[in-house]
């Protein structure tokens, strides 16, 4: 099969070199239509990629229908002639997050397992666009608006999302176009998850009300904030030995009074991350900032674990 979209990844995975010709990739297979229509799409171009293609199921055994799932995606692999391991969460994960970081510890062992240079993902414009105003609504950085980069390393094999470019509506369209069958998941219609809220209420209210393209808008934000993202990710990796101090551990003020305050809020960000075992909050970061031009013997006790970070002449040292 080759049509529209067919032609439209082709010319993006030429020009981004996200998955090398030759490369042996993992494809992760929901049975949903992101993951079938993505899943059909590289084994139609696979003639023009050699690529080797398996492919890995996660039952996260959160469904009464989890494993009549997992053999609906057996059963789509093997019409596709693709080798499938499904894998079963040893215990059903609690929250999203813990499906999340299971799920990904199951993709990067299979790929190692496998030899695969690369796991492959579904996730489209829609869910980048949804996943960024989750985290606006949440509360973040401007980093962490710069959600679901195209490719990312994951351990020792790369994981790529090579359907950023389409919307759920277009891959819906692309299973209908091809009469592929899919896995109707029930509880993405359950208003009790946060993300189900905003996809079939938020996102359509802001597209009759607002903009009718908020989905490319807010895909093409989160790629702008990425780019950002990389280059004061790079500036920060320069300037950290100039400014941090190993041993004792401290950071240099009067160097960080010359940095412009994106880059102080950056590099402060870096230092409270090696030596706290928490996530950072911006109350957190700005405490810190504030001692940069605190007079000497000037402490802070907001840190966790009884740290304290104390003023010393040039130096803001860590007291623990």
């Amino acid at each position: 099969m080759w049509g529209l979209y067919h032609a439209r990844l082709h010319t993006t995975l030429k020009t981004q070199q996200w998955l090398p010709q030759g490369s042996r990739i993992l494809i992760a297979l929901s049975g949903g239509q992101d993951s079938v229509c993505l899943t059909q799409l590289l084994v139609d171009l696979q003639p023009h990629w050699q690529w080797q293609l398996a492919v890995i199921h996660c039952d996260h055994r959160w469904r009464e229908d989890s494993a009549a799932n997992a053999a609906f995606v057996q059963e789509l692999t093997h019409r596709w002639h693709l080798p499938c391991e499904v894998v079963s969460a040893p215990e059903i994960p609690k929250t999203e997050a813990a499906a999340r970081s299971w799920r990904y510890q199951v993709f990067e062992r299979v790929a190692k397992a496998c030899h695969c240079t690369h796991v492959v993902t579904a996730h489209t414009q829609s869910d980048r666009a949804e996943s960024l105003l989750l985290h606006l609504l949440r509360g973040t950085s401007p980093d962490g608006l710069a959600t679901l980069l195209p490719m990312r390393s994951l351990g020792s094999v790369q994981l790529v999302r090579p359907l950023l470019g389409m919307t759920r509506a277009e891959t819906a369209a692309f299973c209908q176009t091809y009469e592929l069958p899919v896995w109707q998941d029930e509880t993405n219609q359950n208003l009790d998850y946060r993300r189900n809220r905003l996809r079939l209420e938020l996102i359509p209210y802001l597209q009759q009300h607002f903009n009718p393209n908020v989905e490319a808008v807010l895909a093409q934000t989160a790629d702008l904030l990425a780019s950002d993202r990389a280059y004061f990710e790079a500036e920060v990796d320069r300037l950290a030995p100039t400014v941090m101090r190993e041993h004792p551990p401290a950071l240099d003020r009067l160097r960080l009074r010359e940095l412009p305050l994106a880059l102080q809020r950056r590099l402060i960000q870096r230092f409270l991350r090696q030596h706290l075992k928490r996530g950072i909050d911006f109350s957190l970061i700005e405490a810190v900032r504030l001692l940069i031009a605190a007079g000497n013997g000037s402490q802070t006790s907001t840190l966790p674990g009884r740290c304290q970070l104390r003023v010393c002449g040039q130096w803001l040292e860590w007291v623990s």
